[in-house]
């Protein structure tokens, strides 16, 4: 078991609204890390060791996973594998947390599967950043970085929205799903990806409710013609598009 010492902060500059998985078999340290998570804005869910890290993956499924190297029973570096190895967990963002400093190891730790490697002790203000570059990179949509597209302009930290340079008042839904497309143009989606990227894999309702809201956007757009950019692709989905 690794021991390590955590260098706190007084303040978090990252409010990301994230579900965060932390696996962490040192009950203070995990505690801590939970503690700063939930100030910056997260959700955080714990577990102190791999088997318990699935049993949550299976209950719900996280937007990012903290990953200590050295678990009981299987090692931080197996549950990486089997994660990435899963089709339904392969794309989650992973950052690996541990006291190694080799290169070697850190290899290893990528070479795994995971997307980043923060060496102990670290401090949250460092960890909060790598956070949120890792999610920029892999889940934008969960950060507050402006979204602009095409006339399009969203901001996930004021909750606001205009198009063509016109405020468009959105339901809570209906802004996630905009800012998911935003996040995410040009590629299509289909009903089921669209359920699990924007409700949650966890949340069991009819594809169809993805239809009910997509209507909803595209009527709150209509007054700025920014409507005809959310294309309707037969028998696959929707996306975004620039394209006519």
């Amino acid at each position: 078991m690794e021991t390590t010492t955590l260098l706190p902060t007084q303040n978090s500059e990252v409010h990301l609204g994230a579900s965060i998985l932390v696996v962490e078999d040192e009950t203070a340290i995990q505690e801590l890390i939970a503690l700063n998570l939930s100030q910056a804005g997260h959700d955080a869910v714990l577990a102190g060791d791999a088997h318990e890290a699935l049993e949550r993956v299976r209950d719900s499924l996280p937007d990012l996973v903290l990953v200590d190297w050295m678990l009981p029973g299987m090692s931080g570096v197996d549950l990486v594998r089997r994660l990435r190895t899963n089709d339904r967990t392969r794309n989650v963002p992973i950052i690996m947390l541990t006291a190694r400093v080799d290169e070697a190891d850190k290899l290893l730790g990528l070479e795994s599967g995971a997307d980043d490697y923060i060496t102990k002790p670290f401090s949250i203000r460092e960890l909060n950043a790598r956070i949120k570059a890792v999610l920029r990179r892999r889940a934008p949509q969960m950060t507050e970085d402006l979204a602009q597209f095409k006339g399009l302009t969203l901001d996930p930290g004021t909750h606001r929205v205009s198009a063509q340079g016109t405020e468009v008042v959105l339901g809570p839904t209906e802004f996630k799903l905009l800012h998911f497309f935003m996040t995410h143009p040009e590629r299509v989606y289909s009903r089921t990806q669209i359920l699990d990227h924007v409700w949650g894999d966890h949340v069991f309702i009819e594809e169809r409710t993805v239809d009910v809201h997509i209507r909803r956007l595209r009527a709150a757009l209509e007054p700025s013609g920014t409507d005809q950019l959310l294309q309707t692709v037969r028998g696959s989905g929707y996306r975004l598009t620039a394209l006519p």
